[in-house]
């Protein structure tokens, strides 16, 4: 037991356990005055109801300092018990509290001050017994004594055990904790990606359109009022997907998110580029329908570069290309030539290439972009593409 064990004792839990002593030695007081004779000398038979009992409150006194010092609280307690059977509970509560530390040197000792002054305490009085051989003299003592440590090495065994489910207990809550931040912090990135994918995307070509009706003064009010229709829709367009974006992060938790675009999507992209002033043309061979993760991240891999085109090279000419089977790999190329319209330098945010290049390493492709000899720019990527979709199996 620890030293600072009993300031962790309230006033009830002291209160039952000397309770318990006192009990326990008033059964040992009154077995001793039920054998006492008749008439026995008077100074003999005045300790039983003077001293004896004056001891024990000591003893029981002496016991509230058990856990500050176990050791030598027991030691003096049992000594004094010597002197009074009333405070025989009073010993085995020290006996027993000092067992819970678990040091067999300290216990021997004590154990043997008990039953030495067992022997004492049975001289004390004037109890006519039949003689009996030393070894029954000491079974009462040794084995009341046997219990008190068994006892206090049970409940220390039990501490031990109950602090061990404890700990387990905060060990667990703290993987829990830290399991759930790791979970935050990967669906606030996944988050931060999307956003960013789809609001680049958007701007971008509003961007590319705002750009292309200042810098030409030569555009017809139809012309116009197509480019100002563009950026009208196109801003439109950029604060609902970034609803729908945010939306995850407010929505239900037993609300579904919704469906994330695919390869099914890439049309409307190639729309979009063209109404925006870009001259796209699109080329697949895919015909099966690709894991969604796949999916997602080709998709991905064409919305950056037909945001890229539209940032840096307006009016250019772009080709996509789509191509792979399952059980091999999906490949998508994106390549635009120079631009053919001279406007100002779009701002840029730096990270979309680096963000689709975590999303392709992560679905264990590749990733490749640099410029052309005529001045564009190709963006290629390589997705493994496995024989059935992982994420759909039980």
């Amino acid at each position: 037991m620890d030293t600072d064990g009993a300031a962790r004792l309230g006033a009830w839990q002291q209160t039952w356990r000397l309770t318990a002593a006192a009990a326990l030695g008033t059964v040992f007081w009154f077995s001793v005055a039920a054998t006492l004779p008749p008439g026995c000398a008077a100074d003999t038979c005045s300790w039983l109801v003077t001293g004896d009992p004056l001891i024990a409150l000591g003893c029981l006194t002496l016991l509230l300092w058990r856990r500050r010092f176990p050791f030598t609280v027991a030691l003096l307690v049992v000594i004094a018990s010597a002197a009074s059977a009333l405070a025989t509970g009073a010993a085995l509560l020290a006996l027993c509290s000092l067992s819970t530390r678990r040091r067999p040197v300290e216990i021997g000792v004590v154990v043997v001050a008990y039953v030495t002054a067992a022997q004492f305490t049975e001289d004390l009085y004037p109890i006519a017994t039949l003689p009996v051989p030393i070894w029954l003299q000491l079974a009462l003592p040794l084995s009341s004594a046997g219990i008190a440590v068994a006892t206090g090495v049970a409940i220390d065994a039990r501490r031990v055990e109950v602090r061990s489910l404890r700990d387990r207990a905060d060990s667990a809550e703290r993987e829990q904790a830290a399991r759930a931040a790791q979970a935050q912090a990967t669906e606030r990135n996944r988050i931060a990606r999307e956003m960013h994918d789809v609001l680049a995307h958007r701007i971008s070509l509003v961007a590319m359109q705002a750009g292309v009706l200042d810098h030409r003064d030569g555009l017809s009010a139809e012309e116009k009022r197509t480019l100002i229709r563009g950026i009208a829709d196109g801003s439109r367009q950029a604060l609902e997907e970034l609803r729908d974006v945010l939306g995850v992060l407010r929505a239900d938790p037993d609300r579904p998110e919704p469906p994330q675009p695919t390869l099914d999507r890439i049309p409307e992209l190639v729309a979009d580029a063209r109404s925006s002033g870009l001259d796209v043309t699109l080329a697949t061979t895919v015909t099966a329908t690709p894991p969604e993760t796949v999916g997602r991240t080709g998709y991905r891999v064409i919305q950056e570069g037909l945001t890229n085109a539209a940032k840096h090279a307006p009016a250019a000419q772009v080709h996509i290309t789509v191509d792979g089977t399952p059980g091999g790999e999906l490949h998508v190329s994106v390549r635009n030539s120079a631009a053919a319209l001279a406007v100002g330098r779009p701002p840029t945010s730096g990270f979309g290439l680096l963000g689709l290049a975590e999303r392709i390493t992560l679905a264990g492709g590749t990733l490749d972009h640099h410029r052309t000899t005529d001045n564009g720019y190709v963006l290629t990527a390589q997705l493994p593409w496995p024989q059935h979709d992982p994420e759909k199996r039980a």
